[in-house]
């Protein structure tokens, strides 16, 4: 991976069948940097749905294709509707006046996803943009609402760490600490073209 050797063994399951087009080498590389670009605004997104996991059921709740499809698009364009009101809120966020990011401007990255959530929902909820409001009261509303979500800023790094949440109880026991290991050896078929 990147150029060096990993200790585990990676699997990626495809329906790519052919070989000189997508070589496996060129196929690993592309899901890795598919897995660092956008895994990470995957999971944020998905931690605003109540109830979503592997071990809880469907994140979408509609019955039919139809309506997935439909649920599906309006998650995307909520989240980002909290995405722009992030990016507008680092586009007048004060620059932090000390440590490693002093006086350099704020990235959209650094406000916090859930905030921008929250912010969105109560203005709604509240009817700071509604039509029938003076111009001059929305653009008001507006600015408040982006200069407190400005001050509300995460650690983005890559050593940032929190401990891990579990969104329900697992239906079966702990391992524990002397959980029997066993090792078997890895069997590694690569395909290719047959030799004409």
């Amino acid at each position: 991976m990147a150029g060096r050797d990993a200790p585990g063994l990676f699997c990626l399951i495809t329906d790519l069948h052919d070989h000189a087009a997508s070589p496996a080498s060129v196929l690993a590389h592309t899901y890795h940097r598919r897995r660092t670009g956008s895994g990470t605004a995957l999971k944020v997104a998905k931690s605003a749905i109540s109830g979503a996991g592997p071990s809880t059921g469907p994140m979408l709740r509609s019955a039919s294709p139809a309506l997935a499809a439909q649920e599906h698009a309006a998650w995307v364009t909520a989240v980002e509707l909290a995405r722009a009101a992030a990016r507008a809120a680092a586009a007048v966020a004060i620059p932090a006046r000390r440590g490693r990011r002093a006086g350099q401007p704020v990235h959209p990255r650094e406000i916090s996803f859930t905030a921008a959530r929250r912010a969105v929902i109560t203005s709604v909820r509240s009817g700071a943009a509604t039509a029938s409001l003076p111009v001059s009261l929305i653009r008001a509303n507006r600015d408040a609402i982006l200069a407190r979500l400005a001050r509300r800023r995460v650690h983005a790094d890559r050593h940032r760490h929190r401990d891990r949440k579990t969104k329900t109880r697992p239906g079966f026991p702990r391992g524990g600490p002397r959980l029997v290991t066993r090792t078997a050896p890895a069997a590694i078929s690569i395909c290719q073209p047959r030799p004409a």
